[in-house]
């Protein structure tokens, strides 16, 4: 720190400082601000992101938010697209020519047996706003116009010099721990050295606001999230904003061939936009544009001592499938409780070393599966290479999403019991309770309140036994009780069933421990992140001292 520097510096500590404010930095406020763990942030752009981008939001995203609390909000910000659910492909939209990739988001409404949530389109700058707020009203200390000018780090945490980029004064904040969520050119990432793997660039687009009163009649009932238009000499993808008179157009644009951003005028994004819908004079009014990169890249690590990445910093995917900024606000996810529990004592560091583990084999997986997507839908401006696409890699075959979004494992981190060979990806969605995979939904009673299995998982480990019988009442409940006093670990028990013991009661016939893929007499471990940690199949002889090497084990505090 310069001497200027220390003249204007005020010394600031904060257990957690996050540097970048987009949909990732805000979701990591908002996780830890559920957790009780105060940060702050810091954002060099003045507000939150005005431009509708990033706004496939998956179930396993929303699930996240269900259980933040912001569920309800986000699908309210996002009503105005609530019936958009398809993807269409057509040379034009004048007639009725072309054919639906796929029609409906989640057909015969399958999905409702694996989650509560559902898949929701809301766009970066309705959702934004929404993490925002209530991550400012859980006291989190967000500081737009605030730039992370450099860092060092020591054994004990992390000091950050940041300026206020309205009134030019410098701080000087103290960390624990730092979450680097800056983006895809992530300075925290390039001081720190961190390497990227993966084939880079794919393609590049041009995103164009734009207002038409007369699309929206030339587009009719057909409610897509995006259009494919593929004339060859005006392709490009179609996306509504409003269905009426807001929409986004993305254009393919080529640097490589030294095309610069400056040649895509008004005039001709009118035009391009015209021929590609294939009405002449449609009336176009372009409002705005914004250059974007497709690429597919993930860090070689995801930590540096205290420092942390998450998001676009620590992976770059393409846009087909909406996996970029879901993965990114399930890293936050996963980071959070982990840096919470660490803070709060009732988890070794060793825990911290999981977050590496577990999300960037995720991120490989998705990113190859993305890629493989845009294949598969012939994204504009995208020609790969032969044999690209990731079809042979690890998520990359050709297929569902589900999958992908939902039916991620942790083969190693912070698991007990997990089979190491099992893919990150599978192919289809196995949800039976497996250590390593997100714990089942099942719908229950709490005291006359309907609530999913998933409400459960957020501030706390929790264990499920039965109620009534000697491996639930006699047993884990009681050993859970136990082991959480002696080694100072939230944890919450809850004892399944029918009787006077019984904490929650099943609201369908079908039992929860053949659901968790466990015996009466078993039990389940599942993370505050809703994925199972651990789990007895049947009863134990000594179920405190079982229990209580597998929270030790985990928590890294043997």
């Amino acid at each position: 720190m310069n001497r200027e520097e220390e003249a204007d510096g005020v010394g600031h500590h904060t257990p957690v400082l996050i540097v970048g404010g987009s949909l990732v930095g805000l979701s990591t406020s908002l996780f830890l601000g559920r957790l009780g763990v105060p940060h702050t942030l810091v954002e060099r752009h003045s507000g939150t992101s005005i431009h509708p981008r990033g706004r496939g939001n998956n179930v396993r995203t929303m699930e996240l938010f269900r259980v933040a609390g912001v569920e309800r909000r986000i699908e309210e910000a996002a009503s105005v697209l609530a019936d958009n659910h398809g993807i269409l492909q057509t040379p034009s939209l004048v007639g009725d020519v072309g054919e639906w990739l796929f029609k409906e988001i989640d057909p015969g409404g399958g999905l409702a047996r694996f989650s509560p949530s559902g898949w929701c389109l809301c766009s970066q700058n309705d959702l934004e706003p929404v993490l925002l707020e209530n991550a400012r009203a859980l006291g989190g200390d967000l500081r737009f116009s605030t730039e992370l000018m450099s860092f060092d780090q020591d054994h004990d945490g992390v000091t950050a010099r940041v300026k206020n980029r309205e009134t030019g004064e410098h701080t000087t904040i103290r960390a624990d721990y730092l979450v680097a969520a800056d983006g895809p050119r992530s300075p925290v990432r390039e001081q720190l050295g961190i390497g990227q793997n993966g084939p880079g660039d794919l393609f590049h687009n041009v995103s164009v606001t734009f207002t038409s009163r007369g699309l929206a009649d030339v587009v009719g009932d057909r409610r897509f999230i995006v259009c494919y238009l593929t004339s060859p000499d005006a392709d490009g993808a179609l996306l509504p904003v409003d269905n009426r008179e807001r929409w986004v157009f993305h254009a393919p644009w080529h640097p490589e061939q030294g095309e610069t951003i400056e040649e895509f005028t008004d005039e001709r994004c009118r035009e391009h936009i015209r021929r590609a819908v294939g009405v002449p004079d449609l009336d176009v009014e372009i409002t705005g544009r914004a250059a974007w990169h497709a690429a597919e890249r993930v860090a070689e690590r995801y930590a540096d001592r205290r420092v942390f990445l998450a998001g676009d910093s620590a992976h770059e995917m393409s846009p087909t499938g909406a996996f970029g900024s879901n993965t990114g606000i399930q890293d936050a996810h996963n980071l959070a409780w982990k840096l919470a529990a660490v803070l709060g004592g009732w988890a070794g560091p060793g825990l911290l070393g999981s977050y590496d583990m577990e999300r960037r084999p995720v991120a490989e997986a998705t990113s190859a599966r993305a890629s493989a997507r845009s294949v598969e839908h012939s994204h504009p401006g995208y020609t790969p290479a032969p044999g690209a696409g990731g079809s042979g890699g690890p998520g990359g075959r050709k297929g569902g999403i589900l999958n992908v979004a939902l039916g991620y494992r942790y083969p190693r981190g912070a698991v007990l019991g997990a089979d190491p060979a099992v893919p990150v990806v599978p192919e289809g969605v196995r949800l039976t309770g497996e250590p390593g995979s997100r714990a089942p939904h099942l719908w229950l009673n709490r005291a006359g309140t309907r609530i999913s299995t998933l409400d459960l998982y957020e501030g706390s480990l929790v264990l499920l036994s039965s109620a009534g019988t000697v491996g639930g009442a006699g047993g884990w409940h009681d050993a859970a009780t136990e082991v959480a006093r002696q080694l100072s670990v939230p944890l919450d028990s809850y004892r399944i069933g029918s009787g006077p013991d019984a904490e929650l009661s099943p609201a369908s016939d079908l039992a929860w421990a053949e659901a968790h893929g466990v015996t009466p007499e078993g039990a389940v471990l599942v993370r505050p992140d809703g994925f199972v940690a651990w789990r007895s199949e049947g009863p134990q002889a000594n179920p405190e001292e079982v229990l209580r090497e597998a929270l030790s084990a985990l928590l890294d505090r043997i």
